[in-house]
């Protein structure tokens, strides 16, 4: 990651942070994006120099162009885009709350369109390799009945993703854009279902679990160094790709 500056959301917890943090150690520079700015911010400091915060709820596009706006200011570039931040609320296409399913469209799907509209011009403008890394779910691959805003909105954003990677291979313009899907993650996210009283939280994490064919829950850790794969340099002819990264369970039968 040495010369990247990224601008990660969700920063402030879970997948998000581990990246954060992860680009730092590998020596890039980042932009921890959240709306919880007490945390992020405590995370940046932490990280030192080559780490900062900023306030973003991702479902406003002016806040999105003062994100980018705050990175190239600090940094003086933007190579980066890590679109993290997501929720999921359960409720099927009956039973979900209206409300609910525009809030889970309007973070995990209108939020990273916001984010590669806002910071492609900043990214093109480097004139150097740079990427923007989605962060899907194995469940836009397998979608599941009890998560219907949730699989409509991870669906939605492997068409985003591969638009956006061809629109800038056609135009000739260096930035690549890929997905990783992960599985079920030892996130705040997952603990949200475990803990939520549908069950025991033995019984949910046995459940989760069981939709991997390598039946155990995935760690953070594991997520990011795919993101920080694609991120890379290392992946400079990857484009519009579907990143795995959930224990098989996207091949189960």
């Amino acid at each position: 990651m040495d010369g990247k500056v990224a601008l990660v959301t969700g920063g402030a917890e879970g997948i998000g942070a581990t990246v954060g943090r992860k680009m730092v150690e590998e020596g890039g520079s980042v932009m921890l994006c959240d709306i919880q700015i007490d945390k992020a911010q405590a995370l940046a400091d932490e990280l030192g120099d080559r780490a900062q915060a900023f306030q973003l709820d991702v479902r406003d596009l002016d806040q999105w162009n003062a994100a980018v706006k705050a990175t190239v200011d600090s940094f003086g570039k933007i190579t980066t885009l890590c679109n993290i931040a997501g929720i999921s609320e359960p409720g099927n296409v009956v039973d979900v709350d209206l409300d609910s399913w525009q809030r889970t469209i309007d973070i995990n799907l209108v939020g990273p369109f916001y984010g590669c509209r806002a910071a492609l011009p900043a990214m093109e403008a480097t004139g150097e390799p740079c990427s923007i890394v989605n962060i899907g779910s194995m469940i836009a691959i397998r979608p599941a009945a009890f998560v219907a805003a949730y699989s409509a909105s991870k669906a939605g954003l492997v068409g985003l993703t591969r638009s956006v990677a061809l629109d800038c291979a056609e135009r000739g313009v260096p930035v690549r854009a890929n997905m990783v899907h992960p599985g079920a993650i030892r996130t705040p996210m997952y603990d949200r279902y475990k803990y939520s009283g549908m069950d025991t939280p033995e019984n949910i994490e046995t459940n989760f679990a069981a939709t991997h064919p390598m039946n155990r829950i995935g760690e953070p850790d594991e997520v990011a160094k795919a993101v920080l794969f694609l991120a890379s340099d290392d992946a400079s002819f990857t484009t519009g790709v579907d990143f795995t990264v959930d224990g098989g369970g996207s091949i189960r039968s």
